[in-house]
């Protein structure tokens, strides 16, 4: 655990951006207006599949109002390139064809057009004049049918490539993964007792209250302006460079704030479709979504199919996993399989495993991060048959995982070896812990644990720091700001300073005046852009040092910084406020800057604990209470690592029980509104209990551990365990929705 005392760090100030969003003062893309700006917007196929045969825009280009019209036909090719976008990477030929179909459309809201004109009504009216003339294709939405050899094929030039080697004839099928350690049949063989489970998981939306919007200005001179609702403007600079093949300096994104995104608002879906618009109609334009649009058009989460086996001797000890997963994809590769093969066996040191993992396209929308990707779907499956081995063994759930949690020196099966770590500490805290303490008293009522993980990233990060006359500071960073960074990273820069975090005015740079700061993503904005405001402070101390020793006639060396961030010298001590105003006054400017890339993960493990009441006449799950345990390394702010646990948590409800995309028997999306769109309401939770455990993160100055993902991983296994300890009903689906469980219920002969 750790015990250093913080002066700034562990505190609650009141956030920079807290009077903005409370105000409603706050800029988001949507509030932006630039002279003589237009609406634009984007025409999508009704087809889940279909051959663009033809396009008319004539129609649409001949009503007063509009002043452009793009189709893919305005769009460069694209050559098939590999781009790294920070957090996962892109074909750059597949992100052009999203964002605008060219030869076919692979899912129901694929843009095939847009227009321009001078407000969003003419532009719809104009979309709807536009004739495109399709040839409707088969189509497949779930994954198991995707694989089949005689499926329709979405790619006809799409090879599977399994373990570095192309097959011959084409498929869904993009990636075949395979990782192993140790010599499974030999682990089952050890094991007294084997259970083997089938699961399946829906597509499940971000639920982002913000649509996706974008305000692109394309200058007479080549330069394109853009101002967007993004994770990443330097992600976002470089997709939008690489679709319009233009110079990558010709590009200055600005981001706006954010009202949520989740992983779902890295990939760019209207900035070079607003570009374009804008570059034909000299004229600014901007595009927001619809919320049909939204759910249909950008990305969701994969569904899943997923076959799980796990082994265990008479004394809890787990010897054996195996692992088959197949995710969708959504329309093009690149989904999020690789994490999911990751983290299958990442909370159980299991000296024998092997996983097997297929990334398989599908005609839905591409699939995009949503908080730990592709981690919630494996957890869901794994921590039942840890439960299952338990009650098998005679058992506590609490006992097989803390006798099998993985520790420091403990490898992975995708490789990785864990330094220290905190899932004994979390699941300790929840055996301390009240709830688990408290009796569950009553009929149809149960209680369930789960354990879950996200490794987190480190990838790269840039701070800048200037110096006021009275000693303030101006810290300049990249992060995009979701939920709080700008404050946890000023703290930071606070802390090594002496400073107070009121003293800090952190500002999120665009593209040409912030250092190059990856996404916002990963669990990596506390960690990584405050150790780059963290090594900023350390550079501006040293700077005062060398200054400092001329005003007190001694060497550098000589001087101190001292752990409150004064400086001793030559019988002098000055506070920092103190001494950068005379240095200031001495006619000296101060900026401080650094750039890091750790390529540590941060490892976060959490343990969740939930209570329910199934109502066994509707199937009907009511929350009771819920405890959400986490190591957060270090708490930068307190509130804010609650909030994370807290909101993560709630969205792991909705994939629990009620979220999912509904398809029709054309394969197009039934549900593309929040009022069928089931997400969880204050009337659907209790209020989240949090317990936050400090381990300490030796890769970072203060400790920290990223802490956004890891809290929606367990909440689906946690609740299912639950169900069945109230209900005797296992549950393999989600969500686990009344129908679902009422049916399964009148199945199972042994239900409560």
């Amino acid at each position: 655990m750790t015990t250093t005392q913080y002066r700034v760090i562990g505190s609650r100030p009141v956030r920079h951006d807290g009077a903005d969003k409370v105000t409603g003062k706050a800029i988001y893309t949507a509030d932006m207006k630039l002279p003589g700006m237009l609406s634009g917007f984007v025409l999508r196929s009704p087809h889940a599949h279909a051959k663009i045969l033809s396009i008319d825009t004539s129609e649409a280009e001949a009503m007063p109002g509009v002043h452009a019209v793009v189709t893919g036909a305005d769009f460069p090719n694209v050559e098939d390139k590999i781009a790294d976008l920070g957090e996962g990477s892109v074909n750059l030929a597949y992100l052009s064809t999203n964002c605008m179909a060219q030869k076919k459309v692979l899912y129901r809201g694929h843009a095939v057009a847009a227009v321009a004109a001078t407000d969003v009504h003419i532009a719809e009216e104009a979309a709807a004049k536009i004739k495109v003339e399709y040839e409707v294709l088969d189509s497949v939405t779930w994954v198991l049918d995707a694989m089949q050899d005689d499926a329709p094929l979405l790619h006809e030039n799409l090879l599977t490539d399994s373990l570095g080697k192309k097959a011959e004839t084409p498929s869904n099928i993009p990636v075949h993964m395979h990782f192993e350690k140790g010599d499974v049949a030999a682990g089952f063989a050890e094991a007294d007792v084997i259970i083997e489970r089938e699961f399946k998981t829906a597509t499940v939306h971000q639920g982002y209250i913000e649509p996706h919007a974008v305000v692109a200005d394309y200058n007479e001179d080549g330069r394109l302006r853009i101002w967007t609702a993004t994770q990443g403007s330097f992600t976002c600079r470089q997709q939008t460079a690489e679709v319009l093949q233009i110079p990558l300096g010709n590009v200055l994104v600005t981001p706006c704030e954010i009202g949520g995104g989740f992983g779902g608002k890295i990939t760019v879906y209207l900035e070079p479709t607003a570009a374009l618009l804008s570059k034909k109609s000299g004229r600014p334009v901007r595009i927001t979504m619809t919320r049909a649009d939204v759910f249909e058009a950008s990305g969701p989460t994969p569904g899943s199919y997923m076959r799980i086996k796990l082994g265990a001797k008479n004394d809890g000890t787990i010897v054996a996993g195996e692992a088959w997963l197949a995710y969708d994809a959504g329309a093009y590769p690149g989904g999020m399989i690789g994490p999911g093969c990751m983290c299958v066996f990442s909370c159980y040191d299991i000296e024998h495993a092997v996983v097997d993992g297929y990334d398989v396209c599908l005609n839905k929308p591409k699939t995009s991060a949503y908080r730990a990707p592709g981690a919630t779907q494996v957890a869901f499956a794994v921590e039942q048959l840890v439960d299952e081995l338990a009650e098998k063994l005679d058992m506590c759930a609490l006992e097989i995982r803390e006798k099998n949690a993985v520790k420091e020196g403990a490898r992975r099966v995708d490789g990785p070896v864990y330094p220290p770590i905190g899932l004994e500490q979390c699941l300790d805290a929840l055996k301390q812990s009240e709830h688990w303490n408290t009796p569950l008293e009553g009929p149809h009522r149960g209680r369930g644990i789960a354990a879950g993980f996200w490794f987190g990233c480190g990838l790269k990060s840039s701070a800048a720091c200037t110096v006021n006359s009275d000693g303030t500071i101006n810290l300049l960073e990249g992060s995009t700001d979701i939920g709080g960074s700008r404050t946890s990273i000023a703290m930071q820069l606070a802390e090594v300073l002496g400073l107070e975090a009121e003293d800090i005015n952190p500002q999120v740079g665009d593209t040409d005046t912030a250092g190059y700061t990856d996404v916002t993503g990963g669990s990596r904005v506390t960690f990584a852009t405050g150790m780059a405001a963290y090594e900023a402070g350390r550079d501006l101390q040293q700077q005062m040092k060398t200054l400092a020793a001329e005003l007190w006639d001694c060497s550098a060396e000589e001087i101190t910084v001292n752990e409150d961030g004064s400086f001793s010298g030559n019988g002098n001590q000055l506070g920092f406020k103190e001494l950068a105003s005379q240095l200031f006054a001495a006619g000296e400017h101060l900026v401080g800057r650094a750039t890091v890339s750790p390529e540590c993960p941060t490892n976060g493990f959490g343990a969740h604990i939930a209570d329910v009441e199934v109502d066994p006449e509707t199937g009907k799950v009511t929350i009771l209470r819920y405890t959400t345990i986490q190591d957060a390394g270090k708490a930068i702010h307190p509130s804010y690592v609650e909030g994370q646990l807290q909101g993560g948590t709630v969205q792991g409800i909705g994939w629990a029980l009620n979220e999912e995309y509904f398809f029709n028997d054309d394969d197009t999306m039934a549900n593309a509104d929040f009022l069928d769109y089931r997400v969880p309401t204050m009337l659907d939770v209790p209020m989240i209990e949090t317990i936050i455990v400090e381990t300490g993160n030796p890769d970072h100055p203060y400790g920290v551990r990223g802490v956004g993902e890891t809290p929606i991983v367990p909440p689906p296994a946690a609740l299912a365990n639950a169900i069945y300890n109230a209900t005797n009903t296992r549950m393999t689906e989600l969500p686990m929705s009344p129908p679902k469980l009422w049916k399964a219920m009148q199945s199972d002969p042994s239900a409560d």
